[in-house]
């Protein structure tokens, strides 16, 4: 986060500098949170977004080598740390269960 910026902010932020993506449908904030060692802190605060599929997709290569849209079983495949997993299927029983 940058001073004086929220973590919505910041959000929409890295997502644009990050994908090129500036339009989206909905944020749900506050996912999870979760945090390591490396050997500083660093803190993770878990959003989901949505966007449509047909935004354009313009990865800044020093952050993202590639991207897919994917269904939750093969991105859950795709990611390699447990909190991401974790994080993943907590947005799906969200969205399943239809809570927002």
């Amino acid at each position: 986060m940058e001073e004086r910026e929220t973590r919505t902010e910041a959000l929409r932020r890295e997502i644009k500098e990050e994908t090129g993506i500036k339009n989206l449908i909905r944020v749900i904030e506050d996912l999870c949170y979760f945090e390591f060692s490396n050997p500083n802190l660093n803190q993770e605060y878990v959003h989901g977004v949505e966007v449509s599929s047909t935004e354009d997709v313009m990865l800044d290569g020093r952050e993202h080598s590639e991207y897919r849209w994917c269904g939750i079983k093969d991105a859950l495949q795709l990611l390699y740390w447990k909190e991401n997993k974790e994080a993943l299927e907590k947005l799906d029983k969200i969205l399943e269960d239809g809570r927002l």
